[in-house]
C-alpha cells in the first residue's frame, strides 16, 4: 500500500503498529517548549500521531495549538486523553492541503521522516507557506543514511540544507544532545526561519 495514504496510517493505529510513538513528548521538544514565554503563540504539529507534544503544550497553558494528521484515530486518542483540547484545532487532513496559516511555530516530530523522500522539496515549500513572516520550524530530523526502505527514512545535513535553503534564510541543524535513548546519536535539532533571499 502506498505510504502517503490515509488508509495506510489509519491501519497502523488499528493494528497498534506505531513504533515511532514514544508514549510522551520527547525531551528535546519538552525543553524547547519550556523556554517559550508567549502562551498565545499559534503552533502547528503536522503528522501529529497521538500528539503527546500537543498534550504537553496544552497542559502548559498554550491555548492556540493545532494538530494535523491524515488518520482520524490519533486525533480521537488525543481528545480522549485531553478532553479540554479544542475540537476545532484537530485537523484531520492532508498536510499539503492545509489552508490554516500564519503559525508562529511548527513543531516537527517524526512527520518529515515518514514522507516519501521525493516529497521533501514540497514539504519545505509548504512549511514556508504556513509559517508567519517571523515564524519558525523547530524540532527533530533523523540523521542517518537515507534509505529506500521506510518509514522512517534517513537523511543528511547537506540534503536538508538543499531543500530548506530555497525557502528559508536561516537554517540551524545541530546534533541533538538530549534525544531519548533509542534515538540518541541519530537526531538533529532544527530551527529554520526567515525568508530566502531572491
Amino acid at each position: 500500500m502506498e505510504i502517503f495514504n490515509s488508509d495506510f496510517w489509519s491501519q497502523r493505529y488499528v493494528d497498534g503498529t506505531t513504533g515511532w510513538d514514544a508514549g510522551e513528548a520527547t525531551t528535546p521538544i519538552k525543553e524547547f517548549v519550556d523556554q517559550l514565554e508567549d502562551k498565545t503563540a499559534k503552533i502547528l504539529i503536522p503528522g501529529c500521531g497521538n500528539a503527546h507534544e500537543a498534550a504537553y503544550l496544552h497542559q502548559q497553558g498554550f491555548a492556540n495549538v493545532y494538530v494535523c494528521d491524515w488518520a482520524q484515530e490519533p486525533l480521537d486518542n488525543l481528545k480522549k486523553r485531553v478532553p479540554t483540547f479544542p475540537s476545532e484545532h484537530l485537523l484531520c487532513a492532508n498536510f499539503f492541503e492545509l489552508e490554516e496559516k500564519d503559525f508562529d511555530y511548527i513543531i516537527e516530530q517524526t512527520f518529515f521522516c515518514a514522507l516519501p523522500p521525493a516529497m521533501r522539496p514540497q514539504y519545505a515549500e509548504k512549511m514556508r507557506e504556513l509559517l508567519s513572516e517571523n515564524g519558525k520550524l523547530v524540532g527533530l530530523l533523523f540523521s542517518f543514511e537515507l534509505t529506500e526502505k521506510g518509514p522512517p527514512f534517513g537523511g543528511s545535513v547537506e540534503e536538508y540544507q538543499s531543500h530548506f535553503s530555497k525557502h528559508f534564510g536561516t537554517i540551524n541543524l545541530e546534533e541533538c544532545k538530549n534525544s531519548i535513548k533509542p534515538r540518541l546519536g541519530n537526531e538533529l535539532f532544527i530551527e529554520i526561519y526567515g525568508t530566502a533571499s531572491s
